[in-house]
C-alpha cells in the first residue's frame, strides 16, 4: 500500500503527469492523499490544513466491498517504522496524523484504517451500486458523529462492464446492424439497446443454440487434451465427463471469487432435491462452476472442494462440473454461452457484482439475490430474484430458505421455461426473457454509462473545485482552512442560554397549529453566519431505525454582545409519533456539502 500509494504518486511525477483529480479507488490506495499533501507543504509552502484543503477539493474515494478484507487497519506500532518521520514533513504531530486515520485519537488500541484515510482525504465518496452506496454511508458513519447516514454525502456509480471485451461476436454483429452508426463509438444512448425487441425469436434462438454449443465442444476438446485437464477428476470420470456434456440443454453458470458470502454452497444444501432437477428426463439441466479462492481463504478453498466432491458424486457426474485455471478467457466463455447466470450472495455483502452485467450483454439472463447491481437491473420477465427481505437473522436459517428459495424457482419457473417449446421448436417465453435482458437490462450497466456518471456526479465538479482552490495562489484553500481552525477552536465556547421547545413537556402537536421554538446561544468571537441551527424531526421504523422526516431551520431573531436569539416556527401537517431535536452546526457556503467540516451539537 505504501508502493501503490506513495509510490505511485512518485512514479506519475517522474514521468510527468499531473492531474486536477484523483480518484482512489479502495483504501488499499489510500496513501495518495499523503503524498499529494506533502508535495504542497514542501514545493507550495502551505501549511498542512491548508495543502489537506486543495487535497480533499480534488479526490474521490470510491469504496467497493462492504467486507473486511477491503478495509485494511493497522496498529500504530506497525505504522511507526514506516511513517515516524512523516509528521516533520508534513509539519505536524503524529497525533495529527493517526487522527486522518481513526475516530478516537485518543485510543490507542484503535486500528490506523486506510479507508477512514481514504475518506478523511476525499472530499466525494461513492459506493458501486445504489445498495452499496447506502451499506457505505453505515460503514463510514463514525466519521461523522452527529449526523444520521441518511444525510451522508456518500453518493453512488453503479458499476458497469466493458462492452466490447465481454460481448460475443455473434451479439455484435446483430447489434452494430441495428443500433446505429454511433453505437461503433460507444457514444451510445442506451435506449438504442430497445432495438433488440425487432429482432425474430429464432435469430435469437439460432444465437443461443451457436453459443452454448461452442462453449460444450470447448469443454470437451479441453478435456480432451493433456494440458488443461482437471487433476481432480480420474481418467474414468474425465470420459463420463465429456460423454454427459450436453449442447441441447439448459446450462446454468456460477463463476466468480469463492468467497464464503457469496454462498455458492446453497446449490448443495438438499442433493435429492437438486439430483430430481438435473437428471429429469424431459428438462435436464447442467451446472458449470469455475473460480478461485484467496490462498489464505480457507473457508473459500473448502466451498470449492465441496463443490469438486458433489461434481464427483455418481448422480452428477458430468452434470455438474468444475472448471480449473479461471481466468478471462474462461470467463467470456462462460458469460456468452451459457443459459442463465446464478448468484447467491449474503445480502447485502455484494457491492456490484459485474459477472451477471456481462452475461446480460449476451443475453443470458440473471437468476440472483436482489443485491449489488440486480436491485437495480432487476426487471419482471427479464431474469430472476430471490426475495428481497431477510426472514431469519440467523445465518443458517436464512440459507436454508434461500436454498429451498432456489429449488423452488428451478423446478416451477426456469427450467419449464427454457423446455416449453412452440411448433417451431422454439421457447418462446425463454426468447422474450433473452430480449428484455438484452433490452432493458444490459444497456443500463455499461462503462460508457458508468464512465459518464463518474464525470457528471464527481470529475467535473471536483475539477472545478480544484481551480478555485489553487485560483490566486490557494487563496481559497488559505482562507478554508483558517475558518475551519477559527471555528475548531472556539466551538466549544458556544453556549445554550435559552432552548424553549415544544417536545420539553411531551406536549401533542396538532397539525394545522404552529408551534415556535427559541434558542439563545453565546457565540462568543463566532458569528451568527458561522452557525447554523435547525430542528430536526424523526420517527422510528418497523425495524427500529431512526430515519428523518423533516428539517426546519431556525432564523436569527436578535443579535446581542455574542448572544443570538434564533426562532423556528412549526405548523405539523400530518398525525402520527415524531420525535423532536435541535442541533447546531458549522456552517460556511462555500462546503461543498456539511460533512466537509461536521462539527455539530445536538441540544
Amino acid at each position: 500500500e505504501l508502493i501503490l500509494g506513495i509510490g505511485g504518486i512518485r512514479a506519475l511525477r517522474l514521468l510527468g503527469i499531473e492531474a486536477e483529480v484523483y480518484h482512489c479507488n479502495e483504501g488499499h490506495a489510500a496513501f495518495i492523499g499523503l503524498e499529494r499533501i506533502r508535495e504542497y507543504v514542501t514545493e507550495e509552502n502551505l501549511s498542512f490544513e491548508e495543502a489537506k484543503e486543495v487535497v480533499r477539493a480534488s479526490s474521490l474515494f470510491t469504496t467497493h466491498t462492504p467486507v473486511p478484507a477491503g478495509h485494511d487497519a493497522f496498529t500504530e506500532e506497525m505504522l511507526r517504522p514506516y511513517f515516524s518521520h512523516y509528521p516533520d514533513r508534513l509539519k505536524v504531530s503524529w497525533d495529527m496524523l493517526m487522527a486522518l486515520g481513526k475516530t478516537n485519537v485518543c485510543d490507542p488500541r484503535q486500528k490506523f484504517s486506510m479507508s477512514f484515510l481514504a475518506a478523511n482525504l476525499s472530499q466525494e465518496i461513492n459506493g458501486v451500486s445504489k445498495l452499496h452506496g447506502q451499506v457505505s454511508r453505515d460503514i463510514l458513519n463514525p466519521l461523522w458523529p452527529g449526523y444520521l447516514p441518511q444525510e451522508s454525502h456518500v453518493d453512488y456509480v453503479t458499476n458497469g462492464v466493458h462492452y466490447p471485451t465481454w460481448t460475443a461476436i455473434e451479439w455484435k454483429e446483430v447489434h452494430e446492424r441495428l443500433f446505429g452508426p454511433e453505437f461503433a463509438t460507444h457514444r451510445y444512448d442506451k435506449k438504442c439497446f430497445e432495438n433488440v425487441l425487432q429482432v425474430s425469436d429464432s435469430d435469437v434462438w439460432n444465437i443461443c443454440n451457436k453459443l452454448r454449443e461452442k462453449l460444450i465442444d470447448r469443454l470437451i476438446h479441453s478435456l480432451s487434451g493433456t494440458k488443461n485437464v482437471p487433476e481432480f477428476y480420474s481418467p474414468k470420470e474425465v470420459v463420463t465427463i465429456r460423454e454427459s456434456l450436453n449442447k441441447d440443454i439448459l446450462t446454468i453458470g456460477f463463476a466468480r471469487r469463492f468467497a464464503t458470502y457469496k454462498r455458492a454452497h446453497l446449490l448443495f444444501s438438499n442433493l435429492d432435491r437438486l439430483d430430481k432437477i438435473i437428471n429429469n428426463p424431459n428438462m435436464p439441466v447442467q451446472f458449470l462452476f469455475a473460480g478461485k479462492a484467496h490462498p489464505h481463504d480457507k473457508a473459500g478453498q473448502d466451498l470449492i472442494r465441496r463443490i469438486i466432491e458433489v461434481s464427483r458424486m455418481p448422480n452428477f457426474i458430468g452434470k455438474i462440473l468444475f472448471l480449473p485455471n479461471y481466468n478471462m478467457e474462461l470467463a467470456k466463455r462462460l458469460i456468452q454461452g451459457v443459459d442463465v447466470w446464478m448468484n447467491t450472495p449474503t445480502r447485502p455483502l455484494e457491492a456490484s457484482g459485474t459477472s451477471g452485467e456481462k452475461a446480460a450483454m449476451n443475453g443470458v439472463m440473471h437468476f440472483s439475490v436482489l443485491d449489488g447491481w440486480w436491485v437495480e437491473g432487476y426487471r419482471e420477465g427479464a431474469g430472476w430474484a430471490l426475495p428481497e427481505g431477510r426472514t431469519y437473522e440467523n445465518q443458517a436459517y436464512q440459507d436454508e430458505l434461500d436454498a429451498t428459495t432456489i429449488y423452488h424457482m428451478l423446478e416451477n419457473e426456469i427450467v419449464p421455461l427454457f423446455y416449453n417449446r412452440d411448433t417451431r421448436g422454439i421457447p418462446a417465453g425463454w426468447v422474450n426473457h433473452i430480449k428484455n435482458t438484452m433490452a432493458f437490462v444490459a444497456g443500463n450497466f455499461t462503462t460508457n454509462r458508468m464512465m459518464q456518471d463518474y464525470e457528471t456526479k464527481f470529475y467535473e465538479p471536483l475539477a472545478k473545485r480544484h481551480e478555485a482552490m489553487v485560483r490566486d495562489h490557494y487563496a481559497l484553500a488559505r482562507e478554508m482552512a483558517f475558518w475551519k481552525r477559527r471555528i475548531e477552536r472556539e466551538w466549544d465556547s458556544v453556549e445554550v442560554l435559552e432552548y424553549t421547545h415544544p417536545n420539553d413537556s411531551k406536549d401533542i402537536l396538532t397539525p394545522g397549529t404552529e408551534s415556535v421554538s427559541r434558542i439563545k446561544l453565546y457565540l462568543g468571537t463566532l458569528s451568527a453566519e458561522d452557525i447554523g441551527v435547525e430542528m430536526v424531526i424523526t420517527r422510528l421504523t418497523k425495524d427500529g431505525e431512526t430515519v428523518i422526516d423533516e428539517i426546519h431551520p431556525y432564523e436569527p431573531e436578535e443579535v446581542s454582545n455574542g448572544q443570538v436569539t434564533y426562532v423556528c416556527r412549526l405548523t405539523p401537517q400530518t398525525a402520527g409519533s415524531y420525535y423532536l431535536a435541535s442541533r447546531i452546526y458549522a456552517y460556511n457556503s462555500k462546503m461543498p456539502h456539511r460533512q466537509d467540516f461536521a462539527l455539530v451539537k445536538w441540544l
